[in-house]
Parts: structure tokens; C-alpha cells; sequence
């Protein structure tokens, strides 16, 4: 997932979104489940960096990592405008990414691993956070759920925008492939008031929560909690997004 044409109007179509309750949810979760006092933490697909942002705001010390140049170019604008110089911001696939040394906890967020269209790549994923995580270290992450796939998604079309610009999002459920494809048109107004249309085309897979589950135990995960909202409820199966909490044997 680079979002290489999304980048510059990403925050501004998300901003219905509540990032500082994401980021209050893991904050509780790494504290009410570190084994020692969590200080390094990985923002791992961290996109523009607005959630590595608020995590730094509570006290970590962050490093970000993302495929997309284009998404870490904001995030990098958005430290230089602040003033923030103590990000570290890795240009990383994240089933292939190395780090100087190993972190606390890490956090994958806003579906990320969705992305992977393989099993096999999450696994790969699993494995190299597995790898920098220090023993008993947190990773908390989501995915969207099958129900999100089938009934929100399936073959719908959303429109999303702003003062300046607008997103139509068209999807294409595979009930087969469980794969869905998202064609994205960006209009994005220009300073003589014309639009430039930029098109992109986006896949996510539809994980079930056993895969996932099972996934998580092979690469030396003990699962902790599996939540169905910010609010901690118990996963059910019409829950749109599932919130996994595990902890790194070793």
C-alpha cells in the first residue's frame, strides 16, 4: 500500500476519524499489558504520522515506518513545521523492514495489514515484529472483518470530502478471492480554482479472526484480547473492525 496519489489530501478526507482515541486505546493497552516500563514504541504503516504524533504526545519514543515516500514526505513536513526532531522515519515494506535494535511495543493501525493479500505475507509481517519486539513486548493492530467487507463494502461506492478536495471510492468485493478492490478518483482543487484528477487502485484481502489468531500463535504471540471498538467491547462477528492485543514470547 504506497497511496502514492492520496497522499497530499489523506488527513484532510480522514478527518471524521478519531486518532486521539486510537491512540488513548493503545496507550492502555501497552500500559495495562507491558511487562516493564514501555518506552520505544514502532508506528508500524505509520502513513503521515498522525498517530506516531499522538503517541509521542503520551510519552513514547517513536519510530515510523511506511512504504510510501509520499505519505512519510507529510509526516516529515508536519515534524519540520513543529519543530519535532526526535521521530526516527524508516522508508520500509513491512514484511521485509530492519530496525538498529529492538522496541518495546509496536502498533499496526488503520487496517495496514489488510493490505497484505497474502497469509503468507503476514505472517512475514508477525515474524519481524516478533523479531525487534523485547520479551513480553505489546503489538497492538486491527484488520477490517469480514462483515465490513460484505456489507459495507461489497460492490458499494462512498464519496469523501473536504473544502478543496474530494475522494470517490468505488469497491469491488471478490466473495471468491476475498479480495477487494478500491478505485479511488482524486479531485484535488489547484490555486487557480481547476481540479487535477489523479486515479489509484488500492487491494485489501478479507482475513477471518481464526487466520489471524492462528497466524499470531505460529510466530511466538500470545493473544491477549481481541476488542470489537475503542471502548474494549468483546469481538463479535458484526463488529466492523477487530483490535488484537498480543504479547511476544520468547
Amino acid at each position: 500500500m504506497q497511496y502514492s496519489n492520496l497522499a497530499s489530501v489523506y488527513d484532510r478526507l480522514n478527518y471524521g476519524f478519531d486518532y486521539g482515541a486510537l491512540a488513548d486505546y493503545i496507550t492502555k493497552q501497552i500500559r495495562d499489558n507491558e511487562g516493564v516500563n514501555t518506552s520505544l514504541v514502532l508506528d508500524l504503516a505509520c502513513g503521515t504520522g498522525k498517530l506516531t504524533f499522538l503517541l509521542r504526545e503520551r510519552g513514547f519514543d517513536m519510530t515510523g515506518v511506511d512504504l510510501s515516500e509520499n505519505m512519510l514526505a507529510q509526516a516529515k513536513d508536519i515534524c519540520y513545521d513543529k519543530g519535532i526532531n526526535d521521530i526516527l522515519w524508516l522508508c520500509q515494506d513491512m514484511t521485509e523492514f530492519e530496525l538498529y535494535g529492538t522496541v518495546d511495543a509496536c502498533a499496526c493501525t488503520l487496517d495496514s495489514l489488510n493490505y497484505l493479500t497474502k497469509i503468507s505475507d503476514v505472517k512475514r509481517c508477525f515474524s519481524l515484529v516478533h523479531n525487534y519486539l523485547i520479551p513480553e513486548g505489546v503489538f497492538v493492530f486491527d484488520i477490517n472483518t469480514p462483515y465490513r467487507f460484505e456489507r459495507i463494502y461489497g460492490k458499494n461506492d462512498f464519496v469523501l470530502e473536504d473544502e478543496h478536495a474530494l475522494l470517490a471510492w468505488q469497491n469491488d468485493y471478490n466473495e471468491k478471492t476475498k479480495i477487494c478492490k478500491f478505485y479511488l478518483s482524486i479531485f484535488e482543487e489547484n490555486r487557480d480554482g481547476t481540479y487535477t484528477r489523479l486515479d489509484e487502485v488500492q487491494k485489501e484481502k478479507c482475513y477471518t479472526r481464526r487466520q489471524i489468531e492462528q497466524a499470531l500463535l505460529e510466530c511466538g504471540f500470545e493473544i491477549i484480547s481481541v476488542h470489537g471498538d475503542l471502548d474494549g467491547k468483546e469481538a463479535d462477528d458484526r463488529d466492523e473492525k477487530w483490535y488484537f492485543t498480543a504479547r511476544c514470547k520468547k
